[in-house]
């Protein structure tokens, strides 16, 4: 059962409405443009509480989200998105799966380099305007190498969105359908990883309460956010993660080097 009690007691009123402030902002952001509640989430919480408290605590609002990001259009869409990317899919819940038993026990130090070093990556091949060449984009090869590098960095944190938010723009997807299939994948990782950090102690009665605590604040960003993406036209709404990338990633490099 959830310890609400046990949320104040070990990490204060002060550090779980800090949380609350984050996870808003994290829905915002991915209201506004599809993706990174993680990469906000984990750069953000993790400032203030360990990083594997912030990968817990990120779960249920990440599950929420998605299953609202992926469904919003009715289930025919979302049958027929996922059908177009099954391999995709399939290829980033096996991976996420292999990787997550890994942050029960990887230095927390490890765990924030490697997501900085990855984001930032991603981040500085966006704002150096490189994608895919589409008829490369288009190969299985492609697919797989966005699949796995999406996986590990979903087993980690829940961090699936630069590899497929990179992979989908090579694919020329158009908006409304990337935002979809984006919620569905991140949505199906999501369910896996959670079960499996349910086993491994990642998620226990404590961390699963202020999981369930920042559902909230994550919907209220989001919706939000949502707001704001209907204003974007597809230039701008590919242009956003130029915006989001950099600052997350850079952020969880200086947490995994300097503490």
């Amino acid at each position: 059962m959830p310890d609400f009690t046990a949320v104040f007691d070990d990490f204060g009123l002060t550090a779980v409405l800090l949380s609350a402030a984050v996870m808003f902002l994290a829905g915002f952001t991915k209201g506004a443009v599809g993706f990174a509640l993680p990469m906000v989430a984990v750069s953000g919480i993790g400032s203030i509480l360990p990083a594997p408290v912030a990968v817990a605590a990120l779960m249920l609002p990440a599950i929420v989200t998605n299953l609202w990001q992926g469904l919003r259009d009715g289930g025919g869409p979302a049958r027929a998105s996922l059908h177009r990317f099954r391999r995709l899919t399939t290829i980033i819940v096996l991976v996420m799966a292999c990787v997550a038993p890994l942050v029960a026990i990887l230095d927390p130090v490890v765990l924030l380099t490697v997501l900085g070093v990855g984001i930032t990556f991603f981040a500085v091949i966006q704002l150096a305007g490189w994608r895919p060449p589409a008829e490369l984009a288009a190969t299985r090869m492609a697919e797989a190498v966005a699949g796995v590098l999406a996986g590990i960095a979903g087993g980690l944190a829940a961090v699936t969105g630069p590899a497929v938010v990179m992979y989908l723009i090579a694919r020329d997807v158009p908006k409304v359908e990337q935002v979809r299939i984006q919620g569905l994948i991140f949505l199906l990782g999501l369910l896996v990883i959670t079960s499996i950090h349910g086993l491994t102690g990642v998620m226990n009665s404590v961390t699963v309460a202020l999981s369930l605590i920042l559902i909230a604040p994550a919907c209220l960003g989001m919706w939000a956010g949502m707001v704001v993406q209907r204003q974007l036209n597809q230039a701008a709404f590919r242009r956003a993660p130029l915006v989001v990338l950099p600052k997350a990633g850079l952020n969880l490099l200086r947490r995994g080097l300097f503490g």
